[in-house]
């Protein structure tokens, strides 16, 4: 069982920045990918941006240019940095990790942290 821990959200107005941080409990097992999903309001979930365990990053089009996320599956901690914010990021964001060997690899979600952004 792996536990995620996130941090950082919060209100923001438009054009501010936000940093969210996510920590890893230890695992056994490899942590193929980490990364942030958000959530929101009557929207499905959808990626935001991950990072793999071979440092490869990919963002959703509409963060590109804006978010940026680093830290590493190694240590088992990610962070977004968010800037520009615009109203329409306003959800709550999701840790996400894959971990384990690919053939029964499994997904963990920490609990959410909610950021708003104001007009």
């Amino acid at each position: 069982q792996v536990q995620l821990v996130e941090s950082g959200g919060g209100l923001v107005q438009a054009g501010g920045s936000l940093r969210l941080s996510c920590a890893a409990s230890k695992t056994f097992f490899e942590i193929n990918a980490m990364g942030w999903y958000r959530q929101g309001a009557g929207k499905q979930r959808e990626l935001v941006a991950e990072i793999s365990s071979g440092a490869v990053t990919t963002y959703a089009d509409s963060v590109k240019g804006r978010f940026t996320i680093s830290g590493g599956t190694a240590k088992g901690t990610v962070y977004l940095q968010m800037n520009t914010l615009k109203p329409e990021d306003t959800a709550a964001y999701y840790c996400h990790a894959h971990v384990g060997p690919l053939d029964f690899a499994r997904d963990y979600w920490g609990k959410g942290t909610l950021v708003t952004v104001s007009s």
